[in-house]
């Protein structure tokens, strides 16, 4: 198999809620007020409806057996209420093992909206979005150097005690983005955390864009997008990792984190993230990679609700 065909797969794997034999079609849809904020997977759907006192199920009219949508009821009409009832719910979930997304409970709050830039309407705890199939976000960084030699990338191995993709290459720093935190925080404190990049060199990196991709796995439904960064470090700088969530760090060139990125050893979207560098960047060309549309297109996946149809 090509490179080519080889990152075709990788991409597509972030993007497996799309093909045909996903569990889209089971799942439904979730609405806060008048809004849908998500996609609630049919493994917990029968747990959510057991819950009449705080979610109303729309069947519909024609055939009753079928759910139209799952909505919290009017009752919980502020941030605070809604936050709280359902913190609640999912402690309880969590101590029944309702999930194995629950197992891995990170006292995180993440955002619950229609798109980023409307008012929150929830906050939950991180572990659990997927479950609802919430819109989650985070930020990425590209650290890089050049050397007489040319360009090198500095990346990541994630700690084998990880909870998801253990073991993993990764990108120098990277970090979903909690409830009240903006995205220029996130990577300041994220380059800190993971790499011990200074703040006043962290706020250097530029902002470049975002990639957008929608899959499923065990763990739920992942509507997710990656605000990306890249910043050009010294080359002197060697990065150093100060909350144990990276095992070593390797400064590869970019030729062959090209190789590697199409290889399955990297966490899969962090494969896009340095998929989209090395478009951007030129060193992937319209001219020689067949599948550079397909590439641009599956990397910036529509996620407006409802994608459910």
């Amino acid at each position: 198999m090509s490179w080519s065909q080889q990152m075709l797969k990788i991409v597509r794997q972030c993007n497996s809620f799309n093909q045909p034999e996903s569990p889209r079609a089971l799942c439904v849809p979730f609405f806060i007020k008048d809004q849908q904020v998500g996609l609630i997977i049919p493994e917990i759907i029968p747990k959510v409806i057991s819950e009449t006192d705080v979610f109303e199920v729309v069947r519909s009219k024609q055939d009753p057996t079928l759910i139209r949508k799952i909505k919290l009821t009017d009752d919980f009409d502020t941030v605070v209420k809604r936050t709280q009832t359902i913190r609640e719910i999912l402690e309880g979930w969590r101590k029944q093992d309702v999930h194995i997304s629950l197992r891995g409970w990170r006292n995180e709050l993440y955002s619950v909206k229609t798109f980023y830039h409307e008012a929150t309407l929830l906050e939950m705890e991180r572990s659990a979005t997927s479950l609802f199939g919430v819109k989650q976000y985070g930020c990425h960084l590209n650290g890089f150097c050049k050397t007489s030699d040319g360009l090198s990338m500095w990346i990541g191995r994630r700690a084998k005690n990880k909870p998801t993709f253990p073991g993993k290459l990764d990108n120098i720093a990277a970090g979903g983005l909690s409830a009240g935190m903006t995205v220029k925080d996130c990577i300041v404190k994220e380059c800190a955390e993971e790499a011990s990049i200074p703040e006043h060199l962290a706020k250097e990196a530029k902002p470049v864009g975002s990639i957008s991709y929608l899959y499923h796995s065990e763990r739920g439904v992942f509507p997710e997008t990656q605000f990306i960064f890249d910043l050009e470090l010294p080359s002197t700088f060697t990065p150093q990792n100060a909350d144990g969530e990276v095992s070593e760090f390797y400064l590869f060139k970019i030729e062959e984190v090209k190789e590697k990125i199409a290889s399955g050893e990297f966490k899969p979207n962090c494969a896009l993230v340095i998929l989209d560098f090395l478009i951007r960047h030129g060193y992937i060309s319209p001219d020689t990679e067949p599948y550079y549309l397909l590439f641009l297109q599956e990397i910036h996946s529509t996620l407006d609700f409802p994608f459910s149809s």
